[in-house]
């Protein structure tokens, strides 16, 4: 599956101006530098409709772009980025607390991690954050062509080994925006989850 029909529409500063269309949101979060905007282009097959950039921190806006004419994909700031201030980091907290509490159209979010490296204390806290209000969400284990089959599922095991003992169930997919593996079914992920009635169990 790919979606043809992409385009960016906005960035949004905070919760206030983001589109009130009510259109299904998929949202994609995760430390910076984790792929977010590459793992967008590879799911529209567009290689520059999301901006990359070996800068973490490049995403400080929440970046919204329409897909099928019937959803968005969210590109969110990355979390745990040291070179901005203690305030600015905290700002970003402030409003992307806000908006994953009162964005009624978020449908999933998918949570990014580098493959290459074990969760970190703020991924952690991210998927029990997420978890504990219910919101649904699935893991994305980037980058994973960087990575020998035998590292990717030491990597595989090490992340399902985490969500047991956080007694988490949710689906964890190896992924690479470079060989497009498992994109084929994060897309299918993405679609069930873009129309009205999909329900992901936390």
């Amino acid at each position: 599956m790919i979606f043809h029909d992409a385009r960016f529409i906005k960035s949004a500063p905070d919760l206030q101006h983001c589109p009130e269309d009510g259109l299904p949101e998929i949202a994609m979060a995760g430390r910076s530098n984790v792929g977010k905007s590459s793992l967008i282009n590879s799911l529209t097959k567009r290689k520059n409709l999301a901006k990359t950039s070996n800068t973490p921190g490049k995403t400080r806006m929440i970046n919204y772009y329409l897909i099928e004419n019937r959803f968005y994909l969210v590109d969110l700031p990355g979390y745990g980025f040291a070179k901005v201030s203690r305030k600015e980091r905290n700002r970003w907290g402030k409003v992307m607390q806000e908006w994953f509490l009162k964005r009624t159209t978020l449908t999933l979010t998918l949570l990014l991690i580098d493959s290459r490296h074990k969760p970190t204390a703020l991924d952690s806290d991210m998927i029990e954050w997420l978890a504990g209000y219910r919101i649904p969400f699935a893991l994305v284990l980037t980058k994973c062509d960087k990575l020998s089959n035998n590292k990717q599922q030491q990597a595989l095991q090490a992340t399902n080994a985490l969500l047991n003992k956080m007694n988490i169930e949710v689906p964890v997919t190896l992924c690479s925006a470079t060989t497009r593996r498992g994109i084929e079914s994060l897309a299918e992920l993405i679609d069930e989850f873009s129309r009205v009635d999909g329900q992901l169990a936390n």
